[in-house]
């Protein structure tokens, strides 16, 4: 399970308005299959893990045999960190692909969060025969297998996205300087490892007006590229430079413009956004918060001391003072949950 939960994780960014999901298939003892669900509309991830086990084992078609009636997969147990689907969608029921498989066991992390389809999975598979049971082994992967559907469970029971409100700041509590410039606070490594990392896994990435108009930024992911990332501005008068990147970087990213931020979590539910990661400014992370619509806040503090400087000559002093105990961007990411 922990395999197919490492499996399910490279999917983040990329299967909306689906889950995330991992499988690997099991016989003898062995991992004889894996895959994991890459995009809607493609295969899901029992699906993929089992073609890659007949592949692996020469034989071809989907039904476990090798042609000549020798049953592959009889036998082997799939683990998978998201009950099987038990109705057509875009694709076919998983619980169809692994009873056509024959398949023998089922092991699966977490129940559908759907109350319409939680526990159909065991009861289609018991009906044909295939053992179904939940995972009972390590909490920790349970725990990591929970937390990859976060934002799926909270769009299929409200229809809005998972909202994660992420923060730069200094010491002295301030997110940009008296000048209103915001640019940088946090290190270039922070950078990476939040603002790089997290668009890359992400559906969405919310800033408010100021932010186009004072930083100008792509929006893009620093990292591994995720061209199905959606870009959102949230400003009330519309009034947005043309030649802001987010419009004119010819980038395949779609840039949407709403005038409220509520509004705009709506309507993005609506479209399958499940995850939306909100990076500035501060009236824009008030107003969500305001609403109740915060699911997690990420903040990285800064070892400076902004005080009434640019942040320029601040975080010049950070660097220049040899005594400190701090360099640049050495703080702490701490991670809070909302309500």
């Amino acid at each position: 399970m922990e395999r197919a939960v490492e499996l399910a994780m490279r999917g983040l960014g990329h299967t909306r308005p689906n889950p995330v999901v991992g499988a690997v298939v099991v016989k003898g003892g062995k991992i004889i299959g894996e895959g994991w669900h890459k995009k809607a509309g493609g295969d899901h991830a029992e699906v993929a893990a089992i073609k890659n086990a007949l592949r692996r084992g020469g034989r071809n078609g989907t039904t476990g045999t090798d042609g000549t009636g020798n049953r592959f997969l009889k036998g082997a147990t799939i683990y998978v960190t998201l009950e099987p689907c038990s109705k057509p969608g875009r694709v076919g029921a998983c619980t169809d692909a692994i009873i056509a498989a024959e398949i023998s066991r089922v092991v699966y992390a977490i129940p559908d969060p759907n109350p319409k389809n939680r526990g159909k999975a065991k009861r289609a598979l018991s009906k044909a025969g295939v053992k179904c049971e939940r995972f009972k082994g390590d909490a920790e992967v349970l725990q990591l297998a929970d937390d990859l559907i976060c934002d799926f469970r909270k769009h299929v029971l409200t229809g809005l996205p998972y909202v994660t409100v992420k923060i730069a700041m200094s010491l002295d509590g301030k997110i940009c300087d008296d000048s209103g410039n915001a640019k940088w606070i946090s290190s270039a490594g922070s950078r990476r490892a939040t603002g790089g990392k997290l668009r890359e896994i992400h559906d969405a990435i919310m800033v408010g007006a100021e932010t186009v108009r004072k930083d100008n930024p792509s929006l893009l992911s620093h990292g591994k590229r995720n061209d199905d990332l959606i870009r959102v501005v949230v400003s009330k008068s519309g009034k947005l430079p043309k030649n802001a990147k987010v419009f004119i970087d010819g980038a395949p990213n779609k840039t949407l413009v709403f005038d409220d931020a509520k509004k705009a979590l709506v309507e993005l539910g609506k479209m399958g956004i499940v995850s939306v990661l909100c990076e500035g400014g501060l009236a824009l992370a008030r107003s969500l918060a305001e609403a109740g619509l915060v699911d997690e806040w990420l903040t990285v503090l800064a070892p400076v001391v902004i005080g009434s400087r640019s942040i320029v000559r601040s975080i010049r002093g950070a660097f220049n003072e040899s005594e400190s105990c701090f360099m640049h961007g050495d703080g702490f990411i701490a991670t809070d949950f909302g309500d």
